[in-house]
């Protein structure tokens, strides 16, 4: 969790490389064009558009799609993956911020499993008072 929380900076030559066209983008970061447009869409990257009108991105979208992964993988909202880029392309740490998301999502994932441990506690009474209906069983000898 520790390599999440310390964002890597993309080199100079990687700020400073020409802009990448998705399909390199996609490579690089191991997503579908498909995702990477969708995160476009939802605003969670900021791309500009060459003269031919295709997406261009920099290498610092390489570190953004690295953290929306990590995040989108703990089922962090996109709206709360939204906030987390804003503040950090503002220059503020963002720390707290993460540890509150994960925070939260620890709780939500405890009160997830005290109902899963319930559920399967009233599964386990059923299953115990069960009782046969006392129908004939099927002979598996007359198979037609």
């Amino acid at each position: 969790m520790e390599g999440l929380l310390m964002v890597r900076r993309p080199d100079d030559a990687a700020r400073q490389a020409p802009g990448l066209r998705i399909g390199e983008v996609a490579r690089r970061s191991g997503l579908s064009v498909k995702t990477i447009r969708f995160y476009c869409d939802q605003g969670l990257l900021n791309t500009a558009r060459s003269e031919g009108g295709y997406r261009v991105f920099s290498g610092e979208s390489l570190v953004e799609l690295e953290i929306i992964r990590a995040l989108r993988s703990m089922d962090v909202p996109i709206a709360e993956l939204a906030r987390i880029l804003e503040v950090r392309r503002a220059g503020v740490c963002n720390c707290l911020v993460l540890k509150d998301s994960i925070a939260a999502k620890m709780t939500s994932i405890d009160a997830r499993l005290e109902e899963l441990q319930a559920m399967k506690a009233e599964l386990a009474r059923l299953l115990a008072s069960w009782q046969e209906c006392g129908g004939v069983k099927p002979d598996p000898s007359a198979r037609g």
